[in-house]
């Protein structure tokens, strides 16, 4: 006879015992599996995980609800169980455990917004042993079957067939008490089918990297993936981190991430390429029922839809970055997520001195990732996009497909221009609006002015002071800007546009513009600064950025103290980030 799961959850919990997952697999957090703790009556049902009544503040995990069924149900999964690299087919996920580390694990950092606000956990948790086992892959929680995702992707432009996570495991999905669900996810938590020649690893300066930029970027307000906490290990993990031939020994590290979902691009272009037209038809459903609630599901029109709204929102995201100044790095279609958030933080950058042609990832030899090509590469994933989703669309949706993917460009820029107006602290529209901001680019392109506080700058400094052309010495950036022999042309114009602002002050004009131009941003000398401390052991500048970067647009006394406004060091030019990691 086989029971269901929750039953023999409730079994085992009943009995006391705390159920290891087998051989070479964690243990158990909690035999109540997640399941409401009270046992169920003779006429009860089912008690779902998502309908146990969600606390906030948990002070423990073995209450808490977690569970992955729902993504294991909908869809067949990989029949093989035994965990080693292979081509896997007709399945969406495989199951896999995390390795843990062999050595000593520690707790470095966590998020206390993410633990208390979207985990519902008090932040005391993190002080408890079952935490940090959890967080670093060390045990399960039973009733959520760690699972890896298969997916496929274009890489630098070329199909690269199958990916998949190589180096991270889906945990649990978890509903919250404001109903929002997040999938949780391991990033360095061992080698799974999709490793390839990979070790499943990840190291401490690139888990640093990303455990800081998903929290800074939420906090700029840019859709992204989240990070929860940051464990590393004395774990040796072997490198080349320029591909040069140089292998050095690194610290082995895990970030518990979370995303509303993980599925990308290249979640539908595997099955497209291997003809799995039935799956991915079940895996689209899935996407658009559970993450799309705009479009009905029995309309004939909804690929249509979802389409649509996959490129208006990624010209979006495109637009949001490009507002900030950063590069993502790697945007591969197997980086590209369908909810159109930042995800897959790698040798990314937010620029420094304005350049179009700026490249974080010196594994990018050509340039195609630059920060001015982001848009023309956002169409070209959607492009892929486009490609996969054909055998499920009839002729007249195809050509329909093609015509709103032919609209990217204008989307693109009509955000683009609001955002960077918005930046300008402009209210209404005016014919010379594009103009303008063309202009002020071209001036930062030339004098190689700051980016992030040329518009932070312009925030803070008085229309008078503007108009004098007197520039105080604090304001660096436009100091720099004001050596271009056409700068005062721009600022003539730029006054004259602001003084057609209806029902507009200098005051005002200068609040709005500081709400929307960070003072701090995680520049690359920054968080090379907090890996370099904490390849030491001292985590205080990881700590102190975490701070910082929660209140990016506000003055803080703490980043000044630190330099994070001033002027980047000279040292800075010479920082270099590639894909390994």
């Amino acid at each position: 006879m086989r029971w269901p799961p929750w039953l023999a959850a409730w079994l085992a919990c009943a009995c006391g015992a705390c159920v290891a997952c087998g051989a070479g697999r964690g243990a158990a957090l909690c035999a109540s599996g997640g399941l409401c703790p009270a046992p169920p009556g003779p006429n009860a049902s089912r008690p779902g995980p998502g309908h146990c009544p969600r606390q906030r503040g948990a002070t423990g995990l073995c209450a808490w609800p977690l569970a992955s069924d729902s993504l294991r149900d909908p869809f067949p999964i990989d029949v093989i169980q035994e965990n080693y690299v292979r081509n896997v087919r007709n399945c969406i996920f495989s199951v896999v455990y995390p390795t843990p580390f062999k050595s000593r694990v520690r707790l470095v950092a966590v998020s206390k917004e993410v633990l208390e606000n979207v985990l519902d956990l008090d932040i005391s948790v993190k002080e408890t042993s079952d935490f940090l086992q959890f967080v670093s892959g060390g045990k399960v929680i039973l009733g959520s079957v760690p699972l890896a995702h298969r997916y496929g992707g274009h890489q630098f432009g070329s199909w690269a067939g199958q990916l998949g996570d190589g180096r991270a495991h889906l945990i649990g999905v978890y509903t919250n008490r404001h109903g929002e669900r997040w999938e949780l996810q391991l990033k360095g938590s061992g080698r799974t089918p999709y490793s390839r020649n990979g070790d499943g690893r990840a190291v401490l300066r690139s888990s640093v990297r990303e455990f800081l930029c998903s929290e800074a970027m939420h906090y700029l307000g840019i859709p992204t993936s989240r990070a929860a906490s940051l464990v590393i290990s004395d774990d040796d993990v072997w490198r080349d981190q320029f591909y040069n031939g140089n292998i050095k020994k690194e610290r082995g590290a895990i970030v518990l991430r979370l995303a509303k979902s993980w599925f990308r691009i290249g979640s539908l272009e595997i099955l497209a390429h291997s003809g799995e037209l039935d799956l991915q038809r079940r895996l689209l459903d899935f996407i658009i029922q559970e993450h799309f609630p705009s479009i009905a599901m029995n309309d004939s029109n909804r690929y249509l839809e979802f389409f649509s709204t996959v490129v208006s929102e990624t010209a979006n995201l495109i637009a949001l970055w490009m507002s900030v100044g950063f590069a993502h790095g790697v945007c591969n279609t197997d980086n590209f997520s369908l909810l159109s958030i930042t995800i897959d933080y790698g040798p990314f950058g937010f620029m420094d001195s304005y350049d179009p042609n700026f490249v974080p990832n010196t594994s990018d030899d050509e340039g195609r990732y630059k920060i001015g090509n982001q848009a023309n590469v956002g169409l070209f994933n959607l492009s892929k996009l486009l490609q996969a989703l054909k055998p499920l669309l009839d002729p007249r949706q195809e050509q329909l497909a093609s015509q709103i993917l032919e609209g990217y460009g204008e989307r693109y820029y009509t955000r683009f221009t609001e955002l960077f107006k918005t930046k300008l602290g402009l209210l209404g529209e005016k014919e010379d609006d594009n103009y303008l901001i063309a202009f002020l680019l071209k001036l930062m392109e030339d004098t190689k002015a700051d980016f992030t506080m040329t518009f932070r700058q312009l925030s803070e400094i008085t229309e008078d002071q503007l108009k004098e052309l007197h520039i105080p010495e604090e304001f660096w950036a436009l100091q720099d800007l004001g050596k271009h022999k056409l700068f005062s042309e721009w600022v003539t114009r730029y006054l004259l546009r602001l003084n057609r602002n209806k029902d507009d002050s200098d005051t005002k004009r200068r609040t709005r513009m500081t709400t929307v131009n960070p003072r701090y941003i995680l520049r690359n000398w920054m968080a090379e600064s907090a890996v370099q401390k904490a390849n030491l052991n001292d985590f205080s500048e990881v700590h102190l950025l975490q701070q910082i970067l929660q209140h990016p647009f506000q003055r803080q006394q703490a980043a000044e103290k630190a330099g994070y406004s001033l002027r980047p060091p000279a040292w800075a030019k010479d920082l270099k980030v590639s894909c390994s990691s």
